[in-house]
């Protein structure tokens, strides 16, 4: 496999377009010019809206095949989510945070311990060479809907979380003291 750039801008996205010999049709361009002046996650029926507000005619059909062509090759993300697709404009490696109350979607670049890939390629055989990450969770640190007021339905832009390319990082963890030691049983009470 030949390592392929991220795709990190609008110019980016267009170089890969015209790489792969893809057409860059004027409705194509709307689409990954909103994306990326989006900064967030949108639904086809979001793209199309947006679009025409802005005076930009498209059609509900063209916006879905392009989405689908674009995301078929990697140019633009496609999440499925259990209430429908949406679209990002990031295709370089990043996790996603999920807010649970509010529908909103993050991106977040993780960095796990090399010694916790380690040990996923050694229980599974398999050398990890990228990995994905989706973390759920609430925006108040409630643990259910009743506890944070219910559920709310806005989305927030992930630029909400600060610098759009900040790592985050665990460290190692410290080497067992004892791997013959059994492990302590579970306290009750």
């Amino acid at each position: 496999m030949v390592p392929v750039k991220p795709i990190s801008s609008f110019e980016d996205a267009l170089n890969r377009c015209r790489e792969l010999g893809m057409r860059l049709s004027q409705q194509r361009r709307f689409i990954l010019e909103l994306l990326w002046d989006a900064r967030e996650h949108l639904s086809a029926r979001e793209i199309y809206d947006r679009l025409n507000r802005e005076g930009k005619a498209i059609g509900h059909t063209s916006v879905y095949q392009n989405l689908e062509a674009l995301s078929s090759q990697g140019i633009i993300e496609c999440i499925e989510r259990s209430d429908g697709r949406l679209y990002g404009n990031i295709s370089d490696s990043h996790s996603h945070v999920n807010c649970i109350d509010t529908g909103a979607m993050f991106d977040v670049y993780v960095k796990l311990p090399t010694s916790l890939l380690q040990e996923v390629e050694r229980q599974t055989g398999v050398r990890i060479v990228d990995y994905r990450i989706d973390f759920y969770g609430w925006s108040s640190g409630a643990t259910s809907p009743e506890e944070n007021g219910g559920i709310a339905t806005n989305r927030t832009s992930r630029s909400a979380l600060g610098s759009d390319r900040e790592c985050l990082q665990w460290p190692d963890p410290p080497p067992a003291q004892n791997k013959n030691r059994s492990p302590d049983p579970p306290k009750r009470g």
